[in-house]
């Protein structure tokens, strides 16, 4: 949730910079095929993103709603909207440099709500009336060995949200030591909210637990299962923080847009630059928001995203392109190490994907377009 992204603020710059992660890609294959296919896969996973942002900030919307007009007509996709249309102001920041305080203050929501929510599950589930606990797992052998693949891919997502901003960012010399820095510190922040949140929560609820742990807290019938200013605080900020990591992707897209479309010769508000940076990146955050409003789909996205981004990004092409780059001898252990991992990563991305999107298609069988809940 909280990424070191460093990157030039000036749009002369961008037409003569190669990001760290590209021009690895290129010493390894030139500018042929593989460095459009990486570029491809960073985009997708940067939309996915995105669309999951909009979603969970729209539902964080819907919650505090919900609570202040229980009988409101408002639905989810008019929260989507309303977030659609805050992050498209937001998104005009003209570069990474421009959001290196909004990351501080991403991690430190980060904090706060993990915090928070920690202490609400604790809370819960030494209450005289906790929510009874189911721990056991899916009946049918296949569903349990899908399940397993589909978790596989959303945890690969968690980890891989750190590598992205960092491959982009163009760092000063040397790059490598501060990638380094920057993925152990994400690494550790990812270590200390993502799973103390989500043990605190499935102690709590098992198997019952939804994939927005607010929601578990307040619960449709019957009274809130924590202090209602913890929260009410808790909500506010992962909101906060979806704006953060919604501008921080959506940067990378931008970047691969704007490219092609400024005019280095020319500055960064000009009118020849300005316009077309408005018109792409409004239409860019309509599209996310669109499509999160049409297919709330919170888990199963995470789940192909993973599966289709992340695992292939992160376990299969850093050993591919070492393997291309430096040619150890194939009787040596580097060389079968890399190939092992490529084989093992691409089954478990295969089977990740197939499993995501099977999950996604039995979600959407039972499932209306623009729904009023997020499927988990």
């Amino acid at each position: 949730m909280a990424e070191i992204a460093q990157k030039d603020s000036t749009l002369e710059n961008r037409g003569r910079e190669e990001d760290a992660g590209a021009a690895f890609v290129l010493e390894a294959k030139g500018s042929g095929w593989m460095f459009y296919f990486v570029i491809f896969i960073q985009t997708a996973i940067n939309t996915g993103i995105g669309i999951g942002a909009i979603l969970l900030a729209g539902e964080c919307l819907q919650i505090m709603y919900s609570e202040l007009s229980p009988n409101g007509s408002l639905k989810l996709y008019h929260f989507i909207a309303m977030v659609t249309a805050v992050m498209t102001v937001l998104s005009q920041l003209p570069t990474f440099h421009s959001l290196r305080h909004i990351n501080l203050g991403s991690l430190l929501l980060s904090f706060g709500y993990t915090f928070l929510v920690v202490g609400a599950c604790i809370h819960a589930g030494n209450m005289k009336n906790a929510p009874p606990r189911d721990y056991s797992l899916e009946t049918a052998e296949a569903s349990r060995i899908f399940s397993a693949f589909t978790s596989i891919s959303i945890i690969a997502a968690i980890f891989g949200n750190g590598i992205l901003p960092e491959i982009q960012a163009t760092l000063a010399p040397p790059a490598t030591g501060k990638m380094v820095k920057g993925l152990v510190m994400c690494y550790s922040v990812i270590l200390i909210t993502f799973y103390s949140a989500a043990v605190s929560g499935y102690w709590v609820f098992g198997n019952k637990s939804n994939s927005n742990i607010l929601k578990s807290l307040m619960p449709d019938e019957g009274p809130s299962l924590a202090p209602t200013w913890v929260l009410g605080l808790a909500v506010i900020f992962v909101l906060l923080q979806l704006f953060a990591i919604g501008l921080v992707y959506s940067q990378v897209a931008y970047e691969i847009m704007e490219k092609k479309s400024a005019d280095v010769k020319k500055g960064m508000f000009s009118k020849r630059n300005l316009i077309p940076r408005i018109i792409l990146r409004t239409l860019y955050m309509m599209f996310c928001g669109f499509f999160a409003a049409m297919l709330p789909f919170f888990g199963d996205i995470n789940g192909v995203v993973g599966a289709v981004g992340f695992i292939p990004l992160d376990f299969i092409l850093p050993m591919l392109l070492y393997n291309m780059t430096y040619k150890p001898p194939r009787s040596s252990f580097t060389y079968w190490i890399n190939t092992s991992i490529m084989i093992v990563f691409t089954g478990a991305g295969l089977l990740g994907a197939f499993s995501s999107i099977r999950k996604l298609v039995h979600d959407a069988n039972k499932f209306k377009l623009f729904s009023d809940d997020v499927v988990d």
